[in-house]
């Protein structure tokens, strides 16, 4: 069996599933765990991929209303690699390489052709039925029903750890500028980490916001989770948002309670490691009480 995954949740899900040896081959954004590495990439961005929130976005946007794919699969080394099973999703066009994007490449590669697993994970409801649906097609549906359990029991350990406890508003923001909010998986997340959810909506898409939304509802914590963006470079892009009229007047700025976080290895990925995303929400509402070893490395507090 020869998995070529081509969106970084799918490969640690693989991997999850122990089936990581078994990968053949992965996106450009494919990262972890680490010995995924070494494997050949099939893909890359269309649009340079360095600047600003702002010019990132723009160009985006430019590319997707010429009706051209965000990223560019590379025919060749597909065909080269020859796989069996081929990993990738329709949720997002600039999340990961789309459905008809590899439906298109495959046409052109002569030879046998592949099984596309196509996930579409927009709540947590639809990440089960991903992972069950990956493992069917590796022929062991009981890994993927183990890994399943698995999830849902550490999460609702977490859960019960804050039952009870003092509930604060949160508004989590997916990108810096222009402001989105956090949608699909993430106000599940909130609620369960004991938070009370202002902005975006458990199964949708993540929306754009203006900043006099946030000033509006006047969040008592904001946590900074950009898609694709580690902890150093949203430092970087905070600039953007500190820089804005009004903000130092904004509860959550006032009582130092601005979280950035790893938005890229783990909100913004559907698979595994959200667990641990719902622990890094947990520290940072119940920061002194829960320590799961996310701090500083995972998640810092706007100085």
């Amino acid at each position: 069996m020869r998995v070529l995954s081509l969106i970084a949740s799918a490969t640690e899900i693989v991997h999850a599933l122990n089936y990581g040896e078994k990968l053949i081959g992965r996106s450009h954004e494919c990262d972890y765990p680490a010995e995924v590495l070494h494997l050949p990439h099939c893909t890359k961005p269309r649009f340079n991929i360095d600047g600003t929130s702002i010019e990132i976005d723009q160009r985006v946007k430019s590319i997707l209303q010429e009706a051209l794919s965000v990223y560019h699969i590379d025919e060749a080394k597909l065909s080269e690699l020859k796989p069996d099973i081929i990993i990738t999703q329709s949720q997002c066009e600039v999340c990961a390489v789309s459905e008809n994007d590899v439906q298109k490449a495959v046409k052109s590669i002569t030879g046998k052709e592949p099984q596309i697993v196509s996930v579409e994970p927009n709540s947590l409801d639809d990440i089960w039925c991903d992972i069950k649906n990956i493992s069917e097609a590796l022929g062991d549906k009981k890994s993927g029903l183990n890994l399943i359990r698995n999830m849902k029991n550490r999460m609702n350990q977490l859960t019960k750890l804050v039952k009870g406890k003092k509930k604060r508003t949160v508004a989590s923001i997916e990108w810096i500028d222009p402001l989105m909010s956090a949608g699909n998986w993430v106000p599940e997340l909130i609620e369960m980490a004991g938070g009370i959810n202002l902005f975006g909506i458990t199964g949708k898409h993540s929306t754009w916001m203006d900043f006099k939304d946030l000033c509006d509802k006047d969040p008592e914590v904001l946590i900074i989770m950009p898609c694709g963006y580690g902890i150093e470079k949203s430092l970087i892009e905070m600039k953007t948002l500190t820089s804005t009229p009004g903000w130092d007047n904004l509860s959550a700025v006032k009582k130092n309670q601005v979280y950035v976080t790893d938005g890229n290895q783990y909100f913004n990925r559907p698979g595994p490691r959200l667990v641990a995303s719902l622990e890094i929400l947990i520290e940072i509402l119940y920061e002194g009480l829960f320590n799961f070893g996310h701090y500083e490395s995972s998640c810092v507090r706007l100085k």
